[in-house]
């Protein structure tokens, strides 16, 4: 079963490229976010013609995460628990049936913080320890689960061209990669590290000063798996190609492949 994270970046300015995308690579799974619309305005019908069932939890302009899968999607869960009053639609859960039972997906859109002197940095700290309950609430459960999105999170120096250029973002400070490290401290692996170890794997790259061209990316879209799903894991792919096809998001997809 291959399952995939991509943060379309708009997904009715991209839907000719995410359709191409997915005849291409066929994920059984697809998690995307920052679709930047409501439910009512999101393009179903598209993914629908190729097999997809699609589960939604949207916004008006900004944010917003979906699910697509060629199962059935059970148990949807939209929003992330822990504040009643966060109305950022960041947060969207689901359960497939597979042959060795059930896999739990989540598409996770982490808030970005910057800049780290505003309560926009507050805010993501505070997101971060509500996914950290919640997701070990999820690995109580003992159950095949992927946690899939863009955390808005460089792990590691070697997650970045330069770690000087990013030393002062919310993105890589100490306090974010400490939060990032909680979470995986619990039991999370992370997917593409289970099988690569190499520096420079990128899955962002701005659209500003030649960024693609010059190679000049990040790592920040990542997949936790469970100990249950990190047992199954055959390979991971970033594709990373998407970056350079015509109206391209500036994230590309992360596709996990997992032996059910």
């Amino acid at each position: 079963m291959r399952v995939a994270t991509w943060n379309i970046n708009g997904v009715r300015a991209r839907i000719e490229t995410a359709s191409a995308w997915l005849e291409r690579s066929r994920p059984d799974i697809v998690c995307f976010q920052e679709i930047k619309c409501i439910d009512e305005a999101f393009p179903a019908e598209a993914f629908e013609r190729l097999g997809y069932n699609v589960a939604l939890h949207g916004q008006k302009g900004f944010n917003g995460v979906a699910l697509l899968s060629l199962l059935p999607l059970d148990e949807v869960r939209r929003g992330l628990p822990g504040d009643d009053s966060d109305v950022q639609s960041r947060y969207i859960e689901a359960v497939v049936s597979v042959p060795t039972g059930s896999l739990r997906v989540a598409s996770i859109y982490l808030p970005n913080g910057n800049p780290p002197d505003t309560d926009k940095y507050v805010y993501k700290l505070a997101w971060m320890e509500r996914l950290r309950r919640h997701s070990a609430e999820l690995l109580s459960l003992e159950e095949l689960t992927l946690l899939c999105g863009d955390y808005n999170i460089i792990p590691e120096p070697r997650d970045c061209h330069d770690p000087a250029v990013w030393a002062g973002d919310a993105l890589f400070l100490p306090q974010s990669r400490a939060a990032f490290r909680s979470i995986t401290n619990l039991g999370w692996t992370d997917a593409l590290r289970a099988v690569d170890d190499r520096d420079g794997r990128y899955t962002f790259w701005d659209y500003q000063a030649g960024a693609r061209q010059r190679n000049w990316g990040i790592r920040i879209d990542h997949v936790l798996a469970s100990p249950q799903a990190a047992d199954r894991i055959a390979g991971v792919e970033i594709e990373d190609d998407v970056r350079d096809w015509d109206k391209p998001s500036d994230h590309v997809p992360v596709v996990v492949e997992l032996r059910l």
